[in-house]
């Protein structure tokens, strides 16, 4: 009798053990903002590449991010604002409608996930410059809300040298 109690005692634990952890996921599927911002993504289409070039770069001295490589694009109202290199124009404004999307990748064969920035004044989630700040894992799941229109962006976007909240050409002459 005593063993069948320890049994039922320890298949109890493991079930909820495994319940416990099936149910924590650290990120969710997006929605709302988050959602329309990572459909963006996927579905844009002329974009620009900084430097006019898809190659991946390696993170930069001032990342804040995780992943070591990376990869700039632009929509067509964003790349109004690019020189014909493909660099950020100093002093550079980004109309309503820009689209600006950083992919970040594990390595040379992993997206990881992207950092978004989309410029809509009207948006309930922009921030005062009018950004809305999507940071969206590869597979769909937020890795951080829109709604906080960026603030753990904000800091490291605001150094010395941005372009727009833009860091291009600061780190990548």
């Amino acid at each position: 009798m005593r063993n069948t109690f320890s049994r039922l005692i320890i298949i109890s634990i493991t079930l909820l053990c495994l319940g416990a952890v099936s149910s924590c996921k650290k990120d969710k599927e997006a929605a709302g903002t988050d959602k329309e911002l990572y459909d963006m993504v996927l579905l844009s289409s002329g974009i620009h590449w900084y430097k006019n070039s898809s190659a991946l770069l390696d993170k930069s001295s001032g990342s804040g991010h995780p992943q070591p490589f990376l990869r700039t694009w632009y929509n067509t109202a964003a790349a109004t604002q690019l020189d014909s290199s493909g660099k950020i124009m100093p002093g550079a404004a980004f109309p309503e409608g820009s689209l600006v999307v950083k992919e970040l990748y594990e390595n040379s064969n992993s997206r990881a996930r992207y950092a978004i920035l989309f410029k809509d004044s009207d948006h309930p989630d922009a921030d005062a410059r009018g950004w809305v700040w999507g940071y969206i894992n590869a597979d769909g799941s937020v890795a951080e809300p829109a709604s906080k229109k960026g603030s753990s962006c904000i800091g490291c976007h605001s150094q010395d040298g941005n372009i727009d909240y833009m860091l291009m050409n600061k780190f990548f002459l």
